[in-house]
């Protein structure tokens, strides 16, 4: 069965004596013993976004499949997808095969679907990373899909999201409590009551990061599974040079990733917006890496939904950077440091009409990552 054949593909390989290591899936712990049917549940209600073949050309004029350059676009999909979802439907929510789906679930699968006008269609994406000096049609790294994502959010006015990418390996709390209550200047200037003050944008932080020079230093191994357990955990996009996976967990030593490199058929819309699901949800058993098999190059995400759920945040990671056995991965600071300005920093106008003349602040290539090192 699907729930037999997942066991096994968790346990298979594994030395006996971590067999019995808990299974962890963007923030739930389970049991490969006794939960399988609710392993097998979260993992399938994942959005499972792939290769795909016979949609419009991208541009007009460019490409009908992505098969072969857009993989990590479609990791960038996923882990954004994840985000809408928690966003939309909260993080138990769960899909069921044939099942009739809420409204706001058939709304963030049409954000994804292959067409120009979707908010994050791989038209979209593959469009504006020509800004980030991609060409269409060019392999990403994460840092760049990282950037696209964030551009692209700021036409979704449904989800209201706000997308902030973190570089320099450095988090800057008070420029992202900036940027998810953007009134508070306002507040502080003419006075607003209180309640506008507490408003807050649901915040995705994408953080592109480096971890070794060919390969992940295992100092940091320990840090990046524990990112997988924290509530507010989005998942990491990354894989081996040239092939993006989304890693959405892991069980001892071993990651578990959705594959994007797989080329099924684009899905055309059928009336009012409804159309066959079953294809964005892997029904197989989802696929396992040794950690150590990881490029160093990754994008590590989380999603915070309300102000304390972002405190929270802040308060966990900086619990984690007292272990002295975890070895951080990024900086969590109070302010902006004297010698970092961020493109956040800059007051950029968030009108549609201006969105298209943003500045690309950050060089997309992943070799101008900053190094981390002990």
């Amino acid at each position: 069965t699907w729930a037999e054949a997942l066991t096994y593909n968790i346990h298979s390989c594994l030395p006996p004596e971590i067999s019995t290591e808990p299974v962890w899936i963007l923030g739930n712990e389970y049991s490969a013993l006794t939960e399988k049917e609710e392993i097998l549940s979260d993992v399938t209600s994942r959005l499972w976004f792939t290769y795909r073949k016979s949609f419009p050309p991208i541009g007009g004029t460019g490409p009908t499949s992505d098969t072969g350059w857009g993989c990590m676009l479609r990791c960038g999909q996923m882990i954004l997808g994840q985000a809408l979802m928690c966003r939309h439907l909260g993080r138990d929510w769960r899909w069921v095969r044939g099942q009739k789906q809420r409204q706001e679930y058939i709304s963030i699968l049409n954000a994804f679907i292959d067409k120009k006008d979707s908010y994050y269609s791989i038209h979209q994406i593959a469009q504006m990373g020509v800004g980030e000096g991609k060409p269409i049609g060019q392999w990403y790294g994460p840092n760049t899909v990282a950037q696209v994502l964030k551009k692209l959010a700021v036409f979704d006015t449904w989800s209201r999201l706000v997308v902030h990418v973190a570089m320099d390996n450095t988090v800057v709390i008070e420029e992202i409590k900036r940027l998810c209550m953007p009134w508070l200047d306002k507040a502080e200037v003419f006075g607003e009551p209180e309640r506008e003050v507490a408003l807050w944008k649901p915040l995705v932080l994408l953080i592109p990061l480096r971890l070794g020079l060919s390969d992940i230093n295992g100092a940091y191994i320990e840090t990046l599974k524990k990112c997988f357990m924290l509530p507010q955990s989005l998942g990491v996009i990354g894989g081996k040079p040239n092939s993006a996976h989304y890693f959405i967990g892991y069980v001892g030593g071993e990651l578990i990733y959705l594959d994007p490199h797989t080329t099924q058929t684009a899905v055309e819309p059928c009336e009012h917006g409804q159309f066959p699901d079953d294809t964005y949800h892997c029904q197989h058993p989802p696929c396992r890496m040794h950690i150590c098999e990881l490029d160093p190059s990754i994008a590590v995400g989380f999603f915070c939904r309300t102000e304390d759920e972002f405190d929270d945040w802040c308060m966990r990671i900086r619990r984690l950077s007292c272990n002295k056995d975890n070895l951080p991965m990024f900086e969590l600071v109070d302010s902006q440091p004297s010698h970092l300005v961020g493109v956040d920093a800059i007051n950029l106008t968030p009108d549609f009409s201006d969105s298209e003349r943003l500045e690309r602040f950050f060089d997309s290539e992943d070799e101008e990552f900053e190094i981390l090192s002990l």
